[in-house]
Formats: C-alpha cells, sequence, structure tokens
C-alpha cells in the first residue's frame, strides 16, 4: 500500500514538476550563451541527420554510417595534435576512408560489407592510438560520447553551414537522389550517373557525421541517422513525406534530449539517442499500418473472418 502511495504521490507531481522545468529551461535558453549555440546545433543536427538518414535507410547504406562515425577518429586526433578544429581532420579522413571502401569493394573480390568492416576497424583504431598519443583523454570521451553544451560558437557555425549545404544539395538534386534511392538500374537507364551519386551521398554522410559528432559522439551518430528514418518509414511510403518526418524526429528528440541533460545534469549523446529509440518503439507498436498492434488487429479479422 505504502509502495502504490508513493508511485500515485510521484505522479500526481510529476507533471507540476516537467512544467516548471521546462520554464526554467526557456527562461535559461534566454539567458545563457552556451544554452543557445547547443540548442541551434541540436536542432541543425536533427534536421540534417533526419534527412540524409532517409536515403541512408532507403538506400541499405547503415553499415557506412556507422564504419565513417567511427573512421573520423584518426582524423579528430590529427586534428587536436596540430591545434586546429576537430571538423577539418575528420572531415578528410572521413572522406578518405568512403573513397577507400568503394576502392577495394569495387578492384577486389571483397564484398562491400567485408571492405567495410576491414577499413572502419583499422581507422577507428588508429584514432584511439592518436588520442592516446595526444594524452587527451577527456577530449576522446567528448568525441566518442558528445557533449552538446559544450558546443563552440566556431562548431555551431560549422554545424549551420554544413546543414545548409547539405539542405541545399537534396533539394537541389531530389529527383536523382529519388530515383536513384529507389532504383539504380532505371536511374542508369535514364542517364544519372549512379556511381558519382553514391559517392556524392557518402561525401554528405560524411559531412554530417563530422558536424554531428560533437552533439552526440562518434558511438552514437548512427543512431540519429538511422533510428529518425526509419521510424518515419514505419509511417509513409512517400520519400518528401518521409524526409520531413524523420527531420522532425530528430529534432524533437534533439531538444528533448538537451533539455533532460541539462536540467538532471546527464550526457546529452545518449539521452537524444533514447529520446529517439522511445519515438520509435511508440511507432513501431502503434503505427496505421505497419505497427505491431496493427499487425495483430489484422491478423485476428482474417482468422475470425476465415472461422466465420
Amino acid at each position: 500500500m505504502e509502495l502504490f502511495q508513493s508511485f500515485l504521490y510521484k505522479i500526481i507531481h510529476f507533471f507540476p514538476n516537467l512544467i516548471s522545468d521546462i520554464g526554467v529551461f526557456i527562461h535559461d535558453i534566454g539567458t545563457y550563451g552556451f544554452l543557445q549555440k547547443a540548442f541551434v546545433t541540436s536542432v541543425m543536427v536533427g534536421i540534417i541527420c533526419g534527412v540524409i538518414g532517409c536515403f541512408i535507410v532507403l538506400r541499405g547504406m547503415a553499415l557506412m554510417g556507422d564504419a565513417i562515425s567511427h573512421a573520423v577518429l584518426p582524423g579528430v586526433a590529427i586534428s587536436y595534435m596540430l591545434g586546429i578544429n576537430f571538423f577539418w581532420g575528420a572531415a578528410v579522413t572521413g572522406i578518405l576512408t568512403a573513397l577507400g571502401i568503394g576502392v577495394i569493394s569495387q578492384n577486389s573480390r571483397i564484398k562491400n560489407d567485408s571492405s567495410i568492416g576491414i577499413v572502419f576497424s583499422a581507422m577507428f583504431a588508429l584514432g584511439i592510438i592518436l588520442i592516446t598519443a595526444a594524452q587527451s583523454a577527456t577530449d576522446l570521451t567528448q568525441i566518442l560520447f558528445g557533449n552538446v553544451l559544450s558546443v563552440r560558437t566556431s562548431d555551431m557555425y560549422i554545424t549551420l553551414a554544413v546543414g545548409t549545404f547539405v539542405l541545399l544539395v537534396v533539394f537541389l538534386f531530389y529527383k536523382e537522389l529519388l530515383v536513384s534511392s529507389f532504383d539504380e538500374t532505371m536511374a542508369a537507364a535514364y542517364g544519372l550517373k549512379v556511381r558519382f551519386i553514391h559517392y556524392s551521398i557518402m561525401v554528405l554522410l560524411t559531412l554530417v557525421t563530422v558536424a554531428s559528432l560533437q552533439t552526440v559522439g562518434v558511438i552514437l551518430v548512427v543512431a540519429m541517422l538511422i533510428t529518425p528514418a526509419s521510424t518515419a518509414y514505419l509511417l509513409t511510403n512517400r520519400l518528401s513525406i518521409m524526409i520531413l518526418l524523420s527531420a522532425f524526429f530528430g529534432v524533437f528528440a534533439s531538444i528533448v534530449g538537451l533539455f533532460v541533460s541539462f536540467v538532471h545534469n546527464l550526457p546529452s549523446g545518449p539521452i537524444i539517442v533514447l529520446a529517439t529509440t522511445v519515438i520509435f518503439a511508440i511507432v513501431f507498436v502503434f503505427s496505421p499500418k505497419h505497427g505491431v498492434l496493427w499487425k495483430a488487429l489484422q491478423s485476428n479479422k482474417q482468422r475470425s473472418s476465415v472461422g466465420n
């Protein structure tokens, strides 16, 4: 009985406390510069990860996203050693990794998934060695798991620049991306340069991955690329709607993660990823056409109709 009363007390006071925390959070956003930078960066990361994630999911390139997110670590380490922003080193090593995977898979008997495993594991191991040699254990933890509350002004502007570029490319070449994502054979028949489009998407993926490191880190960035897009995929069959829904889910999860991490002093990256996972779980169960509950109801209807 006491346990039930304690649980009921927590439920009763949960919403007033939540409203109060939201009010404090909104007030602090308007007051503190570091929180404003974290908010803007989180929103942009949610948008660009959601948009590019749609093409990654449709093309079955989830493993490539995981590979690039890990393979940028040597570039991060070299950037720290040279005293420059980690974006530049990470972008270079990420693009070289994407090209290297393509070279191995296209010029040998090694299949694409095997070449991904060879390259990204080697690059990740090299990155850990370089970070350790630079004696930057704190920086390593931050890059691996992210810390959006420590975003610098330069990081915010780089994220905004990358986001603007990625969204512009997707807008200008939407039709080409649409056709090649669903049917590469048809795209080639139309005269589209399928291989060039594939490598271009990998470059965009690299840029988005690097821009997201400060927010969710190397380990968790693949979740921001895959989970919102997969959630949207369960709700629609139209790519344009999927992109909008995926971006919305990415932004919502980023804001929720920032709020929870700020109020409760928790790491931002894992909270953001858990928020995307909770959204996916809800849609996975309750999606109108592809949800588990819907399928169970349809199955019961079919059995009852056969029985009658």
